[in-house]
């Protein structure tokens, strides 16, 4: 056995996250984490790597195991660069390299044989050590990995703060796999990923002969590389044997059982209760009675879990727009003239258009959207907006406040009542406890309801939508999906994910064409 979760329990306020929790580990499990919005999974993540206390129970590792965590939200600060944050995945041989050199200096010094031959011990120990992890080759392995997931284009002096999130992820991925850890934890990796990489990632997880825990909402990639599923569902955690479609029979089957056997209680529990009332006073039945109380007392009550609240989403729609939404005439897009990240584009969008934007990392989705919006000026080139638009913008990544959910949908509709606050979250799949709290302690999938309901409460034509899903549960992206598929008015749409804009969207745009990184 890798790792032991005993009798775990874990809440934040008064809110319960876990109750009671076991969980195993065993050698070669490959194992998906699911579970709706906000059930506690990378709370769960951070409590096995030992970056959060739970508040009972026991994490226990087996000896000596490497684990190698890929976080969603790892922060990666100014000044780091790709070559250094990679070369960082070796600190323990940079640390034994250090040790060498002060058993060097400590040698000139030493005069007592013993000592002498006990650090001389220790440094031909380490330096075995460096040679068999392939230490003097450090930076061709760098380079090597480096290259695999298209970042050595970038350079490897480039400052990660430059990068956008999706070769962010491919640096901390890149990172981990130069680590070579025995356990692999995966917080949804296919976040920010393009297609070519998720498909790199799915075969390496396929090949990957220990164990590794992956979190992700992408169906047809879990389906493709787990063979145990662990379900996270009010404060509880249940293991099931197979892939995610294996899962959700298996639970559909346990869940009718389960509800088949409370109806049935429920229709006993009724007639006990009745007998009891009717014979209760008479003396010729008392006992009877008494016999009956004494089994209801007895009884264990099956009790049916509340069930989640589904998001709906559904857009208001201002009036209808011109004819032409935007035009771009020879359109160079990038943050610096020095470096513009595209060729001359001229393209236009017409009214009712539903239009998906893909490409591989970096080559600018996010600022060909910004481009055509006017938040950043083009390099080079026009973007012209049409006439009469309405457009609701959904940001890739933003930075919560210290609002609650309550004050941050108040401050955007401030006409709104308290109840039509809390109603309109409500609607996005939020409940009481999440409107109250701060949505910066929100998931990620908790948040970007929190931001759609803002866009579904504004009156648009256009809707500007970079990368929506990321993060968000099963059942709200098939609403999603659902809702953006009714909407009359343009779309606008960076996705990652081809079973989501498969059948949505009129016309796929590629920006690979158009892009200068090589």
């Amino acid at each position: 056995m890798i790792l032991d979760v005993s009798n775990l329990s874990h809440g934040f306020g008064d809110r319960a996250i876990f109750e009671n929790v076991s969980f195993r580990l065993l050698a070669g499990e490959h194992i998906g984490l699911v579970g709706a919005n906000g059930e506690g999974k990378s709370t769960f993540m951070n409590i096995v790597t030992g970056s959060l206390m739970p508040d009972e129970g026991t994490v226990t590792w087996a000896k000596n195991v490497k684990v190698g965590y890929l976080d969603q939200h790892t922060v990666l600060e100014p000044g780091m660069t790709i070559g250094g944050v990679l070369r960082d995945a070796f600190s323990r041989l940079f640390d034994m390299e250090k040790r060498i050199n002060e058993i060097c200096d400590k040698l000139a010094e030493v005069t007592d044989e013993d000592e002498m031959n006990t650090l001389l011990e220790e440094m031909g120990l380490l330096q075995d050590l460096l040679d068999s992890h392939d230490f003097y080759i450090i930076d061709s392995k760098v380079e090597e990995v480096a290259r695999a997931f298209d970042l050595l284009q970038l350079g490897l002096d480039k400052d990660v703060t430059e990068l956008s999130g999706g070769q962010r992820t491919k640096v901390l991925l890149a990172k981990l796999l130069l680590e070579k850890p025995e356990i692999l934890l995966l917080d949804e990796p296919t976040n920010y990923l393009d297609a070519h990489h998720i498909e790199w990632l799915k075969r390496y997880l396929q090949e990957y002969e220990n164990a590794f825990i992956l979190i992700s909402h992408d169906i047809p990639f879990l389906n493709s590389v787990v063979n145990i599923i662990y379900h996270m569902e009010n404060c509880q955690l249940g293991r099931y044997v197979g892939d995610y479609d294996k899962f959700q029979e298996v639970y559909a089957v346990k869940k009718s059982q389960l509800e088949a056997a409370y109806r049935k209680q429920q229709q006993e529990i009724s007639e006990l209760k009745d007998f009891v009332a009717r014979n209760k006073a008479r003396v010729a039945t008392r006992n009877m009675a008494m016999s009956r109380q004494k089994k209801l007392d007895k009884m264990d009550v099956i009790q049916l879990e509340r069930e989640k609240p589904k998001p709906e989403f559904n857009f208001k729609e201002a009036r209808t727009s011109g004819k032409v939404i935007f035009e771009t005439d020879d359109l160079v897009i990038g943050y610096s003239k020095d470096k513009p990240l595209s060729k001359p584009m001229s393209l236009r969008m017409e009214r009712s258009d539903k239009i998906a934007i893909t490409g591989t990392n970096g080559i600018g989705k996010t600022t060909f959207l910004k481009s055509v919006l006017g938040l950043i000026p083009a390099i080079s080139g026009k973007a012209q907006l049409g006439d009469y638009l309405h457009i609701g913008y959904f940001e890739q990544e933003v930075k919560p406040g210290e609002n609650t959910c309550l004050q941050e949908i108040w401050e955007e509709f401030p006409g709104y009542t308290q109840y039509e606050v809390r109603a309109a979250l409500a609607k996005c799949g939020l409940t009481t406890k999440h409107i109250e709290s701060k949505v910066k302690v929100l998931s990620g999938g908790e948040q970007a309801k929190v931001r759609l309901c803002k866009l579904i409460n504004t009156d648009t034509n256009v809707l500007l939508l970079d990368e929506p899903t990321n993060h968000l549960d099963v059942d709200a992206k098939d609403e999603l999906k659902r809702a953006l598929s009714e909407y009359k008015g343009s779309i606008l749409l960076v996705c990652h994910e081809p079973e989501f804009y498969d059948g949505l969207v009129t016309d796929v745009w590629n920006l690979e064409q158009y892009t200068l990184l090589q």
